[in-house]
């Protein structure tokens, strides 16, 4: 596997330069979605594939998006089905969404096929283990191309590439504050890691981070551009490890 050094481009105030190393995974996949330990992804063909040790390991199923979080593992197909993974089999879900998120706390989030956006509460996301089990999804006030959750806030992205945020969101009331607040910056996809981390990528295919986030400073302070050599297109973060899909999807596992 090919290793090559990537530079975290920091603000001025600070004397030296984030270095992360970054790892060529083998294999293609279009989408990445890391969290709570696990990465998952989807190759261009809609097989679906998790990380094991090194190697990412083909698992049953076909799906266009994937997620994984504290709310499980998450999928959607080529019909927009909900699907949710349990013990080793995919089990539908009601509703149709374009988009699935199971990075919230205990509670999964995605978009329909109009953009609205939905959300699904504790109860019924932790409870949900098939036909017969109760999901209702909440209508939140929306219209997004793509919606990433985390521990205290959901972050999407508008058609525009304009950016919001939706505070105070918690496994019981995940519709948070019910208001999207726009965010200065322009972004074509974003993702919000386990821990609340904030990445995105712009159309171009550069990468920010959201800087200052904290629990009672959710929305952060500024956007911190990734200096990365090659333009990407999906990026997904966890446990220190940043994962890259490049345009030609090629996968790369960075890591300081």
């Amino acid at each position: 596997m090919k290793r090559t050094a990537v530079l975290f481009l920091l603000p001025t105030l600070w004397t030296a330069c984030l270095t992360l190393e970054c790892t060529s995974v083998s294999g293609r996949l279009k989408q990445v979605d890391a969290g709570n330990g696990h990465v998952f992804g989807v190759c261009p063909k809609g097989e679906v594939f998790t990380l094991y040790g090194s190697s990412l390991i083909r698992i049953p199923g076909q799906l266009k998006h994937v997620s994984v979080g504290p709310a499980g593992v998450w999928g959607v197909n080529s019909t927009n089905h909900i699907h949710r993974l349990v013990k080793g089999d995919w089990v539908t879900a009601p509703g149709l969404m374009k988009q699935v998120d199971a990075g919230g706390k205990l509670f999964a989030a995605g978009l329909n096929m109009g953009g609205v956006v939905f959300c699904l509460g504790e109860e019924a996301t932790t409870g949900f283990a098939g036909p017969g089990s109760p999901a209702s999804w909440t209508q939140l006030p929306a219209r997004l191309k793509y919606y990433s959750c985390g521990p205290y806030s959901c972050w999407g992205v508008n058609t525009a590439d304009e950016i919001f945020i939706l505070k105070g969101v918690t496994p019981t009331a995940c519709g948070g504050s019910l208001e999207f607040q726009p965010i200065t910056g322009s972004l074509s996809m974003i993702e919000v890691s386990t821990d609340g981390r904030v990445y995105g990528v712009n159309s171009v295919g550069d990468i920010y981070q959201r800087e200052g986030i904290l629990p009672c400073n959710p929305a952060g302070t500024g956007w911190r551009h990734v200096s990365y050599s090659e333009k990407v297109k999906h990026v997904s973060y966890d446990l220190g490890h940043l994962w890259l899909i490049g345009k030609d999807n090629r996968i790369m596992d960075c890591t300081e």
